[in-house]
């Protein structure tokens, strides 16, 4: 937490909310209901009290009521998490910018409270501004926000009518009939909060390269190439060999056929080896954890997909450009000369691979 990041969340709702109450005019009528005035409804960021509080001790308020009121104002009283909302926070989303790729995790949910204050001097006044706000609301109103632009993020955020309530109060001493009414409604906006944005480089996948093999058996030796920095020691022809927090609860194992040269041959494997964790030896104590491996058997398939052009990214339109490589000679109608190989792909299983394998074993 010690890198420091502004997202503007916060004072993003907080202008939002307010601009969906700027600029209400209100329009006073003359008994014949023609239009006698027409003003536009001053909005500030401001507790009700201190609002009071200067309504009250201002010295031209006496002598130009109109311009005082009708005034709205409003704050952010709180915030709270809100679990029906939550998503995934391990996963992220990504955008292209000109320098390269970045991403940012999944936002947290959170509900904003605000309050609404509507000052006016009569009834008639708070009426039709009331009448004006809460035809908008049924209870909620979705107004939209550029949240993150630089990874293009643009959210409809739902603001949520709770309550109203309205409240008379007199100024200055009792002998004095001018008086304020003030209504007060309770909003939720249901908002998220973002993190970092993290620099994911120029690592764009611009060449995959897809090898597909034989399933393998434990009569099969894989050879893992160590990294002489990771561990100490050296493994013994013949032990067991584990990743995981013990040998009776390994991820995967393996028997040592031959260790040189930082290569670690392995047969009778089970499970599944992860490169980031280190291979555990059960009775030499040699630990290493290996950079990549090549399996023995026969590589049936290899896919080579590169975009067209190649500088193409998430943002330009390309085309993908895909070589399949099999290994030649198997023909159709059970025929098998000594090179087994042939158009395999999405013809025949894993058991049938096996298969043709044994019986091209059993004709040479």
């Amino acid at each position: 937490m010690a890198n420091t990041f502004y997202n503007r969340a916060l004072r993003k709702y907080v202008i939002g909310f307010g601009n969906l109450f700027n600029e209400i005019t209100l329009v006073r009528y003359n008994p014949d209901l023609t239009e006698a005035q027409r003003m536009i409804v001053p909005i500030v960021y401001a507790p009700k009290e201190d609002y009071v509080t200067r309504l009250e001790t201002d010295p031209q308020l006496n002598k130009k009521t109109q311009v005082t009121l009708p005034r709205l104002s409003f704050e952010l009283t709180g915030f709270t998490y809100d679990a029906t909302r939550k998503q995934n926070t391990n996963v992220k989303q990504f955008a292209q910018t000109p320098t390269g790729l970045i991403s940012q995790y999944n936002p947290v949910p959170y509900n904003f409270d605000f309050n609404l204050y509507l000052y006016v001097r009569n009834i008639e006044d708070g009426a039709q501004i009331m009448e004006h706000i809460l035809s908008y609301f049924t209870p909620d109103y979705t107004m939209k926000l550029n949240m993150i632009p630089e990874m293009g993020i643009v959210k409809n955020i739902p603001v949520v009518l709770n309550s109203s309530s309205q409240d008379i109060d007199f100024e200055g001493n009792s002998e004095r009939d001018t008086r304020v009414i003030i209504w007060t409604l309770n909003f939720t906006v249901k908002g998220y909060i973002y993190g970092k944005i993290n620099d994911s480089g120029k690592g764009l996948i611009t060449h995959s390269i897809t090898s597909i093999y034989n399933q393998i058996t434990e009569d099969d030796v894989v050879a893992f190439e160590m990294d002489p920095a990771t561990g100490i020691g050296t493994y013994q022809i013949g032990e067991t060999v584990y990743q995981g927090y013990s040998g009776p609860l390994a991820i995967a194992t393996g028997k040592v056929i031959r260790f040189d040269n930082n290569i670690l041959y392995l047969r009778n494997i089970n499970g599944n080896f992860i490169s980031n964790l280190p291979i555990n030896s059960t009775s030499s104590k040699a630990n290493y954890r290996f950079t990549n491996y090549n399996p023995v058997p026969t590589k049936l398939v290899q896919i080579d997909t590169t975009p067209t052009p190649t500088d193409a990214n998430v943002t330009t339109p390309y085309l993908v450009t895909t070589e399949i490589s099999e290994i030649p000679n198997i023909i159709e109608g059970g025929i098998l000369p000594t090179d087994f190989a042939g158009d395999i792909m999405g013809q025949v299983g894993e058991d049938d691979l096996q298969t043709l394998q044994q019986k091209t074993t059993d004709l040479q």
